[in-house]
């Protein structure tokens, strides 16, 4: 009788050579060409102060502002979320810790990505700001205060790199989907919760938040894509290292 044929076990091996297959890879360079070009766009129009794009920031600016007057109340929550919960310094103190795990598990090398991803994130968005040299909105009667030039709003950006990156992270150490799930629905509200705030207390425009988010998800996209061709493929001690992501 022929032998009997021994069930097949995927191996580390196995997922690593689709993981550094570069049709994996995809996804990710899509997005950040489409949110790069996208980006560029809207900076154009920005910058020329394209009348129909200024029409909309102004009329939805003038909205919410008069509602952020008449409710103390809900303009105090938001003010909350926005200059603390969903506050740049908060959201790279979520990176912080990222990276210390990542380095504690033993993936320094994605720990650096991460970290020089956020940094890259923060000093583009600091530069565009003094390059576009964009006002914010200018109130009689306002109920917050922000610093630095308008486009792109920091908040958003450091939001949505954040997440992203969690998320991300999330995703190559294979962790379980309650995990998964819990970190994207935490991120879509940030991200869209911080945006809203930010054009609610009147210290943004609407395109700079879309700014914000178009600018950190190239980024993110564009890290995501490089780190997935670059990184070495790792051991099998590796994988079993991101094991534990599952428990």
């Amino acid at each position: 009788m022929p032998p009997t044929p021994q069930p097949s076990v995927r191996s580390s091996a196995v997922d690593d050579d689709r993981r550094a297959d570069p049709a994996r890879r995809v996804p990710a360079l899509p997005c950040a060409v489409l949110c790069t070009v996208v980006f560029g766009l809207l900076l154009t129009l920005v910058a020329m102060g394209w009348g129909p794009l200024m029409s909309v920031d102004r009329a939805l600016a003038g909205v919410l502002h008069r509602t952020a007057v008449a409710a103390p109340g809900w303009t105090r929550l938001n003010r909350v979320l926005s200059d603390w919960l969903w506050d740049p310094w908060m959201m790279r103190a979520v990176l912080v810790g990222a990276v210390v795990l990542l380095v504690r598990r033993g993936e320094r090398l994605l720990a650096v990505w991460v970290a020089v991803t956020a940094l890259v994130g923060t000093g583009l968005q600091q530069v565009l700001k003094a390059v576009v040299g964009r006002d914010r909105p200018v109130w009689a009667d306002p109920v917050d205060t922000a610093h630095y030039a308008a486009f792109p709003s920091g908040h958003a950006m450091s939001a949505l790199v954040a997440g992203a990156l969690v998320l991300w992270v999330l995703r190559l150490g294979g962790a379980r989907p309650l995990w998964r799930w819990t970190a994207r629905a935490v991120a879509v509200v940030s991200v869209a919760g911080v945006g809203f705030t930010r054009v609610y207390l009147g210290v943004h425009w609407l395109s700079d938040v879309v700014g914000g988010w178009l600018l950190g998800g190239a980024l993110v996209a564009a890290a995501a894509a490089a780190y997935t061709g670059y990184a070495p493929r790792p051991e099998v001690s590796g994988a079993a290292r991101w094991a534990g992501w599952r428990s």
